[in-house]
């Protein structure tokens, strides 16, 4: 890869100060770790982030899909290739009555907060996931016995042929921590969602409940990436941890919360 004429490629299509070189990916991940990628971009629009997709199946360039890096471990020696950021950049939320209309790169907690300003309920377990709204939908994020399938209606996204599609929350094919965006390499780009019209103060009193037990109980002054393991059917993550003698196990510079 000729990186000088890669780079020229890209400013043809991003504003050169949405291109990054050389990027630590340190500064992208909750675990706060990972070395250099060759490229981070942060394209501002549907066509930018579709323009740079082609731009490097055209040229055979590995490319990956990243949000706030919350679910992610980068080894020491980086990434090759080109790493395609969708987080503040892509974070528009539009309210509508009940319905809310938001990009993919939308914080969870953002929009969570957003919801409680209008008083709209059917976000409040969201209020401590740390990804967002298009890292939410590929794994249907959920806590404290809610899921964003709960409150999605359909979802925008860019398939592997570059073309936009909608799929319906049938469609989506929602399960625990799994949707078929995983299933198809499916990139979200907007997500709509029903919520409802509820008492500020109700909703705010479950958000301030959901949040404490969050802080009481996770080290969140800490690099990590939340909530890590699925929960087994008929069991907690938290119990089996604790009964196979992992809670506190240390190597080097991790540790098991």
């Amino acid at each position: 890869m000729n990186k000088e004429l890669i780079l020229e490629s890209f400013k043809e299509i991003i504003k050169e100060g949405d291109i990054l070189v050389d990027e630590p990916m340190k500064k992208h991940t909750t675990f706060k770790l990972g070395g250099p990628v060759d490229f981070l971009i942060a394209p501002k629009n549907i066509e930018e982030i579709i323009n740079s997709i082609k731009l490097c199946k055209e040229n055979n360039i590995d490319y990956m899909i990243l949000g706030n890096g919350s679910n992610l471990l980068v080894k020491d020696g980086g990434i090759k290739g080109v790493v395609i950021k969708i987080a503040d950049n892509f974070n528009n939320i539009a309210i509508n009555g009940e319905k809310i209309i938001v990009q993919a790169g939308t914080l969870l907690s953002t929009l969570s907060k957003v919801a409680l300003k209008n008083s709209l309920s059917g976000l409040e377990f969201a209020g401590g996931i740390p990804g967002t709204v298009g890292g939410a939908m590929t794994m249907n994020a959920g806590a404290y016995g809610g899921e964003v399938k709960d409150v999605v209606v359909k979802v925008k996204c860019i398939n592997e042929n570059q073309e936009i599609v909608e799929y319906s929350n049938e469609e989506m094919n929602f399960k625990y921590r799994g949707s078929r965006v995983e299933e198809e390499n499916l990139i979200v780009l907007e997500v709509e969602m029903l919520l409802k019209k509820a008492n500020y103060d109700e909703i705010k009193s479950q958000v301030d409940e959901l949040n404490n037990k969050r802080t009481t109980k996770q080290p969140l002054n800490l690099p990590s990436g939340g909530s890590t393991f699925k929960r087994p059917e008929g069991h907690y993550a938290a119990q089996l941890i604790e009964e196979a003698g992992l809670k506190g196990v240390t190597h080097r510079g991790a540790q098991v919360s």
